[in-house]
């Protein structure tokens, strides 16, 4: 699998060191970046092959897209992993590598899709927020439901505690979807994936 990232990279840490064990039945064989920063770095030290494909090297959002789907594309992945990437995929991409995206989203999808869903979790008043993985579609966090978990949000909760107690339980989620998914345990029908 080829992993998508933009930040500091501790998702993809949890799949890079997922991967090292020895009964990890997936193996990451790059980490592709929009920008340089401490993921590709994370991959770097432990000796994946990573690219950086920055959009302002390129003339339009299409070009971007397109120089995306190729350095993706040189490793031949099963599946593509957003561990933390900024950026919405295009067409060209989600055409080339249909039903093989996977993402995570701080909530209980379709609650709370978009950048501040911890922040609009608090502010509603929820009881109960959580993680999803999920299918990668044209729509911004609108993809097939693979798996969620649960988290309970405390009366002391703030939105830097919240979202610190959800990203421990996405490591973990994610790491168990992709193990399914390597096992080739997900089955995708419509809108349901069913996980085997």
């Amino acid at each position: 699998m080829v992993l998508l990232a933009s930040g500091s990279g501790t998702l993809a840490q949890s799949v890079l060191d997922a991967a090292a064990a020895g009964d990890c039945p997936y193996r990451v064989v790059a980490l592709v970046s929009d920008r340089d920063c401490e993921a590709v770095a994370r991959a770097d030290r432990v000796g994946i092959p990573t690219a950086v494909i920055r959009p302002g090297d390129h003339p339009d959002r299409a070009a971007w897209d397109l120089a995306l789907v190729e350095a993706v594309a040189l490793f031949a992945p099963d599946w593509v992993v957003s561990a933390g990437f900024m950026r919405i995929l295009g067409a060209e991409f989600l055409g080339r590598f249909a039903d093989r995206v996977v993402n995570t989203h701080p909530a209980l999808l379709p609650s709370f899709p978009g950048a501040h869903a911890v922040r609009d979790a608090l502010a509603y008043g929820v009881r109960v927020t959580g993680c999803t993985v999920h299918l990668v579609d044209a729509g911004v966090d609108t993809g097939p439901v693979i798996a969620q978990r649960a988290v309970e949000i405390l009366p002391d909760d703030t939105e830097p505690t919240l979202h610190e107690r959800i990203k421990v339980v996405e490591r973990e989620l994610l790491v168990d979807v992709l193990a399914a998914a390597a096992r080739g345990r997900l089955h995708i029908e419509g809108r349901k994936v069913h996980l085997k």
